[in-house]
């Protein structure tokens, strides 16, 4: 396993974190987006261009209520990308986990002494 397997777009965690949230949502506004994440209007919106650019987002214009919002969604490829962000993460800690226990033997519990009395 290669640290070059995780995804350097996901691997940002206010990234991973929009598109985790994204997958289990459906679709968020900025304005929920921003207040979920909670981090500045620059910020969010210089992550979003980015995983729109990657074409991991698709944004859309909902006219509901007194002004338009935009609301992003995952495309096909974002969640591709998300679940195989996720693989990479589980087969890195796979592999640290097999690492630590092959070097790290596990201690062995001392067998409990009853006082003879």
């Amino acid at each position: 396993m290669s640290i070059d397997a995780l995804d350097p777009l996901l691997h940002q965690p206010l990234r991973t974190q929009i598109a985790a949230y994204l997958a289990g949502a459906g679709q968020a506004t900025f304005s929920d987006l921003k207040r979920l994440i909670d981090v500045s209007d620059g910020n969010l919106d210089a992550h979003l261009k980015k995983l729109l650019a990657a074409g991991y987002l698709q944004a859309s214009r909902i006219t509901e209520g007194p002004r338009a919002q935009t609301a992003y969604a995952l495309t096909p490829s974002g969640h591709e990308a998300l679940q195989a962000y996720v693989a990479a993460l589980k087969g890195l800690i796979a592999f640290a986990q097999a690492d630590s226990s092959s070097a790290h033997p596990a201690p062995q519990t001392p067998a409990l002494v009853t006082p003879s009395r």
